[in-house]
């Protein structure tokens, strides 16, 4: 958009937002051009993950009215999809800041289209969304969330009828009709309390809620096996969903012996004590871990403000990971590896394996789980980067009438889910699997880390390795896409290692959706991912090096990423 369009909308929503805070803000930003054109130079992009964004003024925001208008596009495609009768959606949200008022704007849009809308009447999981869309024979469900994002965000997933996150296909249709409409004279809607009192609105029943719990619990793989359950967790939701049904879930399996992070206990958008509220950055984990060391805690769970992550922390009773007594942050990768190896090896011991038994996970998570799922005849399919891949790989297997053929699915980003009662992540079932996987361990004598030493010692030493890089507004969006351009064009070797295949998903590979996503596989079972993120203005690269130890592969990585970040200059 040019400048002289920029300016035309923002005078024109200087005149048509009368929502007090977007119209504050708009006269807070009325002397900067700059402030102007990032607020107003694009519409926040909708994709396969839905919105996400800044909370603000401006199309390129989130604020009531870009909620408003995506969900008026979403009704549409609703409306064109579904018969009368079958038109419904199902709503949840966490705690950020506005999820509320937008989950409330969003029911109200759809009740005006004439869908029968039902939304928790608390916040709730992102999984306990996917739960209900499916239980409730939604024609689609929404998630107010922005995941594991700072503060100053909140976004809108958007979910299919089976439960998933929308299609490439489907995001494309919503897109087009979201484009069709103007912001303020195209969204038909009612309010929040009319609805509710009409019916066209509808609290979720409670039992919906506790019959997600149960399948939660169904997914255990003790199949008998006794164990210890008074192990000592610690717990952090990171002021988010997850504070009532991770306890739900593990308190009702026995596990009582529980602490949670009092700081970081009750829904907080403004996450006061973790910026970042995501479990994989160590600065989130450090109330936790500080708690985990002052009650002597064996586990440190913490999950993000939607509750579909879930990091770990475990104590180093032998020295492993360096000073003894120390607590150690395991990846999403190793707790995959731990999780996969379990449930298969619990399966296989009890003659629960089915026919065809299938793990899933992305093109971007560990290599050596296909490695592992082998061992015990399972079979890996790879997917593109987000979890909703893996959900369709489940939905597939349910067309073909094996969807109990699914045993586990994982990706690095410390996403997993054993069980296909949702199709999402799910960090209630993660939490549950892992405090399952380390009590029976532990009542064996046997640590996590020792376990993953084994897995190690057996497959070979594997680190794999993130790195984001942000890239803020219009200039730093046309930025990313030149890097990525760089990379196209061609490159003999990173860290000394040899290229020796390239795959760009641009055009689609193996059955998978075109995607801006690059995987270079070098030799001597290295590999490096490029690829912007979905849902962040960020450029990541996922760096996998195999070596003789932790000391080798890391100083590989660094050779690596010092590579790497030559083509940001």
């Amino acid at each position: 958009m040019d400048n002289d369009k920029i300016r035309l909308e923002y005078e024109r929503w200087c005149e048509r937002a009368t929502d007090a805070d977007v119209a504050a803000e708009l006269k807070a930003i009325a002397g900067s051009a700059e402030r102007i054109e990032d607020a107003f130079y694009r519409d926040l992009e909708f994709g396969t993950g839905g919105l996400r964004g800044v909370i603000g003024a401006g199309t390129n925001r989130m604020n009531i009215y870009t909620v408003a208008k995506a969900s008026q596009g979403l009704a549409d495609y609703v409306c064109s999809h579904f018969p009368l009768d079958k038109r419904s959606i199902a709503i949840s949200r966490d705690s950020r800041i506005k999820s509320e008022e937008f989950a409330r704007i969003a029911a109200g849009v759809f009740a005006a289209n004439g869908i029968r809308t039902y939304i928790y009447k608390e916040l709730m999981p992102t999984p306990c969304l996917s739960y209900a869309v499916r239980a409730l024979g939604c024609s689609a469900g929404i998630m107010v969330t922005a995941s594991h994002n700072p503060s100053k965000y909140n976004g809108y997933k958007v979910y299919g009828s089976d439960g998933c996150q929308i299609t490439t296909e489907a995001a494309a249709e919503v897109l087009g009709f979201i484009e069709k409409l103007d912001i303020f004279d195209d969204v038909k809607s009612i309010g929040f309390e009319e609805g509710m009192a009409a019916g066209s609105i509808c609290i979720i029943e409670d039992s919906v809620y506790t019959d997600f719990t149960g399948e939660v619990r169904r997914q255990s793989v003790l199949y008998g096996d006794e164990i210890d359950k008074n192990v000592s967790i610690v717990y952090t939701p990171l002021n988010g969903s997850g504070l009532k049904p991770v306890l739900r879930a593990l308190k009702e399996s026995g596990f009582t012996n529980i602490t949670v992070v009092k700081e970081q206990e009750q829904p907080d958008g403004n996450f006061p004590t973790c910026p970042y509220p995501n479990p994989e950055i160590r600065e989130a984990m450090a109330l936790g871990m500080k708690y985990a060391a002052e009650y002597n805690a064996d586990l440190l769970l913490a999950t993000d403000p939607d509750c579909d992550r879930v990091g770990i922390a475990v104590k180093d009773e032998k020295g492993l990971n360096g000073p003894a007594g120390e607590y150690v942050l395991l990846s999403g990768n190793e707790t995959g590896i731990l999780l996969l190896d379990f449930i298969c090896s619990q399966r296989k011991k009890h003659g629960r394996m089915p026919e065809d038994p299938v793990a899933v996970k992305t093109i971007v998570t560990i290599d050596m789980g296909d490695r592992i799922a082998a061992d015990y005849g399972v079979r890996t399919v790879n997917v593109l980067t987000g979890f909703k891949f893996i959900g369709e790989q489940i939905l597939r297997l349910e067309q073909q009438g094996k969807e109990d053929s699914y045993i586990f699915g994982f990706e690095e980003s410390y996403g997993y889910l054993s069980g296909s009662y949702v199709r999402d992540k799910d960090a209630v079932d993660g939490a549950f699997m892992i405090c399952e996987m380390f009590a029976y361990y532990k009542t064996r004598g046997i640590s996590l880390l020792d376990k993953l030493k084994e897995l190690y010692d057996k497959y070979g030493f594997c680190l794999n390795s993130t790195y984001s890089y942000e890239f803020e507004g219009s200039a730093g969006f046309n930025k990313m896409q030149e890097i990525i351009g760089s990379f196209r064009k061609g490159a003999q070797s990173f860290g000394g290692k040899k290229v020796e295949k390239v795959f760009d998903y641009a055009e689609g590979l193996d059955g998978l959706p075109k995607s801006n996503v690059l995987k270079y596989i070098l030799e001597d079972n290295c590999s490096l991912v490029v690829r912007p993120s979905g849902t962040e203005p960020k450029l990541k690269f996922y760096v996998s090096v195999s070596a003789a130890d932790k000391a080798a592969a890391a100083l590989l990585t660094d050779k690596i990423r010092a590579e790497l970040e030559t083509y940001l200059a």
